[in-house]
């Protein structure tokens, strides 16, 4: 009678174990900026300024709105726009804007992120992702500040091949298109003034423990459902430390082969703990 009374305490602990492992939902979602206030938490900073004519602060980082229809209510929804100089300004070479997470991911945790990006114009060159350094270091580094790392971008490289607007993700050899592994091909470009869904799940964990590396997820597009759509992509530098800013940058190109400063919207930045593929606003 004693074992089988052990073996019913057992299973009723198994039980209640197992109940409290379950996906993470839209509750545990933590609040990056949604932009419906000011930008009053975020610096925006121009470190290789070299417009000509000077123009002072060049880059544009502002808030918009737009009309939203949810269930049959009209609303408004505001974004953040930013564009590395106004329309015919070239020479902004480092135009960054970041702002603090709301918690630390500290090494040898897993945070999911997640964002919606919306195309306002080609051509551009966009990155935006997570860094692990101080205000100071991030304008002094630049891209290099960047972990995790997604791009937009149709810009040529300085090796010829040019980029086709397609979502980008980091890895050693450089950047790589997101896939569609049903098609067995590179995504395609994005599509302008489309509003895209984005979950990067990020895992800092040690580079010797598989860590250092990142899984992006995309509902928009092509893809009418959230679908994997890069496995294991890279941190950019692996400097193993805690990820403590959001951070965007972009750049109009050189003076003598300008490639564009087309705007790309960024709206409802969360982050939550673990592996979490709901959506935080709904």
């Amino acid at each position: 009678m004693h074992f089988k009374h052990t073996l019913l305490l057992c299973l009723l602990s198994t039980l209640a174990a197992c109940s409290t492992i379950s996906e993470n939902t839209s509750s545990d979602w933590l609040l990056i900026d949604d932009f419906e206030n000011s930008l009053s938490k975020w610096q925006s900073v121009d470190t290789q300024n070299e417009t000509k004519p000077q123009v002072k602060n060049p880059q544009i980082t502002v808030i918009q709105s737009e009309q939203a229809t949810v269930s049959a209510t009209t609303s408004t929804n505001h974004y953040l726009l930013k564009k590395p100089a106004r329309d015919g300004i070239i020479g902004n070479r480092k135009a960054l804007s970041y702002t603090k997470l709301p918690q630390a991911v500290e090494v040898g945790q897993t945070y999911t992120f997640y964002i919606r990006i919306n195309v306002a114009a080609f051509p551009n060159n966009h990155a935006f992702g997570l860094s692990n350094l101080t205000p100071e270091l991030i304008n002094k580094h630049a891209y290099d500040a960047f972990e995790p790392t997604l791009r937009v971008t149709d810009k040529t490289e300085s090796n010829g091949f040019v980029n086709d607007g397609a979502l980008m993700v980091k890895t050693d050899s450089g950047y790589s298109n997101i896939q569609n592994y049903t098609t067995k091909q590179s995504a395609k470009p994005l599509q302008t003034n489309t509003w895209y869904d984005v979950w990067y799940v990020v895992n800092n964990a040690a580079a010797t423990e598989q860590g250092q590396q990142y899984d992006v997820y995309v509902k928009g597009g092509e893809f009418n459902s959230q679908t994997l759509v890069y496995k294991n992509a890279q941190f950019r530098m692996k400097r193993e430390q805690p990820l403590i800013y959001f951070l965007a940058n972009c750049n109009t190109g050189p003076i003598k082969k300008p490639y564009g400063n087309g705007g790309l919207r960024y709206d409802d930045l969360y982050m939550s703990e673990g592996i979490n593929l709901s959506n935080p606003t709904q």
